[in-house]
């Protein structure tokens, strides 16, 4: 990566994609040489990185993002009868966690410019889910291609309501809210919400190869998402119930002794994985900056395009590290169907992709829910484009990705 843009091109560019560089290859190398590969102390020094960036009182890794929402409904004793608020543009795991401990899902409609769920749809969605008769137990606010939803508005109203917050910032690690004074709280210290969950896909902003985590302020809820990512076993003593068998004569705990009170899962993160992960850690100021910086050339190059292209909408109260570059098309103005547009950019060596399609619109939720009328997320996912954005591009990527656009529409493109 080459921060001043002179980074050599690629003859494809992917809608995203991992930077790994020798210091993550040697991290790794060090692990396969050494005498842990999982369960060792790497989880840990990853985690205690984790809380140093977020500013949260603990994390707890684990094998992906999905595991992480899912840990977080565990850890919330979600359960039957229950519903968690979700906006419909999101991937679809964030909704299937609900799914995973019983509890009902209430898609709630999204900012078409942004893709995000703010606190009127929240409230829209929960009205909705009381009149279904569910028990509505938390929000699952998305911050979408590394922008965060507007979270004092709905941690407000999580207050009001007496609600929990899972925030899945899956997008957006390094990501900064502005607080209503003015400071820049990183995502994942859980000032607006209870748990927030991570990911560290190979194109997410930090890899891990696969990895994911979830932080949070409450010691009891770090407790009890570890407990659930180790097959719900507990080896701290103060947590055992059978205590003649867990006891010897003398009063100390039996080294081999554990308990399980209800089982877990084994949604473990290894030292391999971690290494990797804390490595990246290393470079998470780097590519925050990369991605801004690329970004910032979209919107200028993107210009000329408007209105029939417009760049991602900004919101005020967030300083993101951008995840995606989701631009919006008006591909009917445009005369252009989007599959066509896609596949005229993939001939011009250009990777793109959808996020998301309306999550409501899947066929289970279909069956489950019946037809949702969701008009932003309706909106939005007509003409949502991501296109490509990576730390290793090159300045002169963004110039062929705009020009390779502007053809693929027909349009006159920048000079």
């Amino acid at each position: 990566m080459d921060g001043s843009g002179g980074a050599k091109p690629f003859p494809f560019l992917p809608y995203g994609r991992q930077d790994i560089g020798e210091d993550d290859i040697r991290a790794v190398a060090a692990v396969l040489r050494g005498d842990w590969l999982t369960q060792g102390p790497l989880i840990d020094a990853f985690e205690r990185a984790l809380c140093e960036r977020t500013g949260a009182a603990h994390a707890v890794a684990c094998s992906n993002g999905t595991a992480a929402l899912h840990l977080a409904c565990l850890a919330l004793a979600l359960a039957p009868g229950d519903a968690v608020v979700v906006p419909a543009i999101t991937f679809l795991a964030t909704a299937n966690a609900a799914r995973y401990v019983g509890a009902e899902v209430a898609f709630a409609d999204v900012d078409p410019a942004t893709g995000l769920m703010g606190p009127e749809q929240a409230e829209a969605a929960i009205e909705r889910a009381e009149r279904a008769g569910w028990r509505v137990r938390a929000l699952a606010p998305v911050h979408f291609a590394g922008q965060t939803a507007d979270m004092a508005g709905l941690g407000a109203l999580a207050a009001r309501r007496g609600l929990a917050v899972i925030e899945d910032a899956c997008h957006a690690i390094g990501s900064l809210c502005i607080a209503p004074d003015g400071r820049a709280v990183p995502v994942g210290a859980g000032t607006g919400g209870t748990l927030t969950t991570f990911s560290f896909h190979p194109v997410k902003t930090i890899a891990a190869g696969e990895g994911g985590a979830v932080t949070t302020n409450d010691p009891n809820l770090a407790a009890s998402l570890r407990r659930f990512r180790n097959h719900g076993m507990e080896r701290d003593p103060a947590g055992f119930e059978d205590h003649e068998a867990a006891f010897d004569e003398s009063g100390s705990a039996n080294p081999w002794y554990y308990e399980m009170a209800e089982p877990g899962f084994n949604y473990r993160l290894t030292d391999i994985q971690s290494a990797l992960a804390l490595s990246q850690m290393g470079r998470l100021d780097a590519f925050v900056a990369r991605r801004r910086h690329l970004m910032d050339l979209y919107a200028e190059r993107l210009a000329p395009l408007s209105p029939l292209v417009l760049p991602a909408a900004r919101v005020p109260w967030c300083r993101p590290a951008w995840h995606l570059c989701a631009v919006r098309i008006d591909f009917a103005a445009a005369g252009r169907r989007r599959p066509q547009v896609m596949a005229d950019l993939r001939v011009q060596g250009i990777g793109t992709q959808v996020h998301y399609i309306p999550v409501h619109r899947q066929p289970y939720w279909r069956r489950r829910y019946g037809d949702l009328a969701l008009p932003g997320a309706a909106e939005h996912y007509a003409r949502t484009l991501s296109l490509p954005l990576f730390p290793a591009m090159a300045d002169g990527d963004v110039d062929r990705v705009v020009r390779a656009l502007a053809t693929a529409l027909g349009l006159d493109g920048p000079s």
